[in-house]
């Protein structure tokens, strides 16, 4: 079930490249950027990534999205994110069917209402959903139909309805699954090819699937109460990576903060591929 050993502080945004059949993973609160084979350290927090081509990928970081360079390591601008607002990072992102990259931002301690979703496309930056608060699982039904999200203190995870031409939203958003009867905390989630939404739940120590009406399928336990993402990889696309994280907990969970591979039935999408 332990796919990596590191234990990350706050283990975030895992993405499955489909090109380099290569994991990566974020710590936020180590401001690092993890794989397998190497690891990179960022001067602010970096939290999310799409994949742009076989070597680079798309970054969020706590000021900017950048451009990164996966065999130097090395950044360039794409654009900047909420960069005069010291209050606020990133926080969860997914790109959409259409080589959009949605990313959500929050206050780095949480402050109430700090936080929005962005969706980056075709070179324009334009805000989505404000305020927010915890911004989370930021994913895309098969059919690009339709996008999730949630706000994690508000235990609500909405479903979006999408042009068909540009991915851009289409009327409001509608509450796809209410966990606050449940006191259910939504961290990230993504959608496998039979339209499910697989959802990391923060302090509960399991991923729980929704079917495509918002109904609870099941949930898969693990080990530690932090679980913050999903992402689907491996050669079939029937391994759902999940991350975790040690914040907030007492030291006791020995497998905290470490990164771990569930076999499933159903596979998972690839990717979409960012379109700059």
């Amino acid at each position: 079930m332990i796919y990596d050993q590191t234990r990350c502080t706050l283990g975030e945004g895992p993405l499955w490249h489909p090109d380099r059949k290569e994991l990566f993973w974020f710590d936020i609160g180590q401001k690092a950027l993890h794989s397998k084979a190497q690891n990179w350290r960022f001067r602010g927090h970096v939290s999310a990534a799409g994949w742009i081509d076989c070597d680079t990928l798309l970054i969020a970081s706590e000021t900017a999205l950048l451009s990164f360079d996966i065999p130097s390591g090395e950044h360039t601008l794409l654009c900047q994110l909420d960069a005069n607002n010291p209050v606020t990072r990133s926080n969860d992102g997914r790109t959409d069917p259409w080589g959009g990259f949605w990313i959500g931002t929050m206050g780095k301690n949480a402050e109430a209402n700090a936080g929005a979703i962005y969706r980056y496309y075709r070179g324009e930056l334009r805000r989505l959903y404000a305020p927010l608060t915890i911004p989370n699982a930021i994913c895309f039904s098969p059919d690009a139909g339709h996008g999730y999200f949630a706000d994690t203190v508000q235990r609500k995870i909405w479903r979006q309805a999408l042009s068909q031409t540009d991915g851009w939203p289409t009327g409001a958003p509608e509450v796809f699954v209410d966990l606050g009867k449940d006191g259910l905390n939504p961290d990230g989630a993504v959608c496998d090819t039979a339209g499910n939404l697989w959802n990391a739940q923060w302090g509960a120590a399991r991923v729980a699937c929704y079917r495509p009406d918002g109904q609870f399928d099941h949930a898969i336990a693990l080990p530690t109460d932090h679980i913050t993402c999903p992402a689907f990889g491996g050669s079939d696309l029937r391994t759902l990576f999940v991350t975790s994280a040690t914040q907030d907990l007492a030291g006791t969970q020995i497998d905290a903060g470490k990164t771990f591979a569930l076999e499933v039935e159903t596979p998972g999408q690839k990717e979409h591929q960012v379109v700059l």
